[in-house]
């Protein structure tokens, strides 16, 4: 399979990329009225660790009474129940950073859901989702969102095989398969579909770009199973892509397997 690679040896020369001084304006999207501490969290990570000129917090608008009024937070309509709800304004303030990262604490709500759906599939700059965002698309699966070059899903297995299945993708991942049909079927999705995918499967972080799949053994990062999914890696993946663009799987690979930053 000459689409798919172990990786061996890290390129930590991305990381000299890394400008000295603040540059790049990121958004940090997420939460409900009932949940918003992850969103906030990794704002206040990404805006900690890495050089950017602005992070800002993009939230529903019933969160409005619980946050102070600070220059770093865009609010959004939110539905009767305190979650984002209009597309429109979702697209415009994806379309106004130059990376966007959907953290997850959505409400399991059908309305956020379309909204956020609909949206990715308007979007003009790149947008990564990741946690129970995921599990919104999925539960929506419009087929056209996945047609979008600009969209990056970082999710698990479980959540991949109910995506592929929702959108009646000819081709199942199963928890059970081994490594080599699971990048199989990687490489064919993304050659149907523009979108990147990362996930993790029998212990190997799978990278998949146009086709082409990478591997890197998770014991070989700074990561667990657990801690792969706590928003920290993605805001890594997110700061690796915006100062490498157009280098996805080498920046990715980069953020998941050097120990720094």
């Amino acid at each position: 399979m000459d689409f798919f690679k172990k990786v061996d040896n890290i390129n930590d020369d991305l990381y000299w990329n890394i400008p000295e001084r603040a540059q790049g304006t990121v958004n940090i999207i997420g939460g409900n009225l009932q949940n918003f501490r992850t969103p906030v969290k990794i704002a206040e990570f990404f805006s900690s660790k890495y050089p950017i000129e602005s992070t800002k917090l993009v939230l529903p608008d019933a969160l409005k009474n619980k946050l102070p009024p600070l220059p770093n937070l865009i609010f959004l309509k939110s539905t009767d129940s305190g979650s984002l709800a209009d597309k429109e304004e979702i697209v415009s303030a994806i379309n106004a950073a130059d990376y966007n990262l959907v953290i997850g604490d959505l409400s399991k709500n059908s309305i956020t859901e379309k909204a956020l759906a609909s949206a990715y599939g308007n979007i003009t700059k790149p947008t990564l989702i990741t946690r129970d965002a995921v599990d919104s698309l999925a539960n929506v699966a419009i087929e056209n969102t996945l047609l979008n070059e600009n969209l990056v899903i970082m999710g698990s297995m479980v959540q991949l095989q109910k995506l592929f299945k929702a959108i009646y993708y000819p081709k199942m991942l199963l928890l059970s398969s081994p490594l080599s049909s699971v990048v199989e079927i990687l490489h064919k999705f993304t050659l149907s579909y523009p979108v990147a995918l990362v996930t993790l499967h029998n212990g190997q972080v799978l990278i998949a770009k146009d086709g082409a799949v990478r591997a890197i053994d998770l014991g070989k990062t700074s990561f667990s199973p657990i801690s792969f999914w706590s928003g920290e890696l993605a805001a890594k993946i997110v700061a690796l892509n915006l100062y490498n663009p157009n280098n996805f799987i080498d920046a990715t690979i980069s953020a998941i397997a050097s120990a720094q930053y």
